[in-house]
């Protein structure tokens, strides 16, 4: 008897196949998918997509003093939502709080050194939305290979593809 295929499978099939790595960027060696880009591709495929930004109390963010801030997103396409949360960090990935703190290191061998972490902004608060946002995306195949580690979408057709037939499967994808 063959298995009959689900929308929720059709969505990871067709995201998950998208070159992502032109609309990338490095960051102390992370790298990063542009929100804009990987929005406008969601909105090409599935116009119908949403999303929305958890608030706690009116607020868009949850706070404690010892721990710092997170923030949550909800993607919705096709009737499935997945939600994902983030912490508010800096570009060191370290946990922002209310008031600026500092981490003392201890390397084996090496003098103890100390690393300041600045006080949360609303622009901070701002960009971990919008990179929760793009995790969210990549619970659904959208960039999915590049929190896994790789360079490129694991199919070993799509590796072995001209620049030309990339192109043609990424148009196919969004057509699909």
């Amino acid at each position: 008897m063959a298995e009959k295929k689900t929308t929720n499978n059709s969505v990871w099939e067709k995201l998950s196949r998208i070159d992502c790595s032109e609309h990338t960027e490095q960051k102390q060696g992370l790298t990063y998918l542009s929100w804009a880009w990987a929005w406008g591709v969601l909105k090409e495929a599935y116009p119908q997509a949403t999303y929305q930004v958890r608030e706690w109390n009116g607020i868009p963010y949850l706070h404690d003093q010892y721990l710092g801030y997170l923030v949550e997103t909800s993607v919705t396409i096709e009737s499935e939502t997945l939600t994902m949360r983030l912490p508010v960090m800096n570009s060191s990935n370290k946990a922002m709080k209310h008031e600026p703190y500092e981490i003392v290191y201890k390397p084996k061998n090496k003098q103890p050194y100390t690393v300041a972490v600045e006080a949360a902004t609303m622009f901070d608060i701002n960009t971990a939305i919008m990179r929760c946002l793009v995790k969210n995306l990549a619970m659904f195949g959208l960039g999915h290979y590049i929190y896994a580690g790789e360079d490129l979408p694991n199919d070993d057709q799509y590796q072995n593809q001209t620049t030309e037939e990339k192109a043609e499967a990424k148009a196919k994808a969004q057509e699909d």
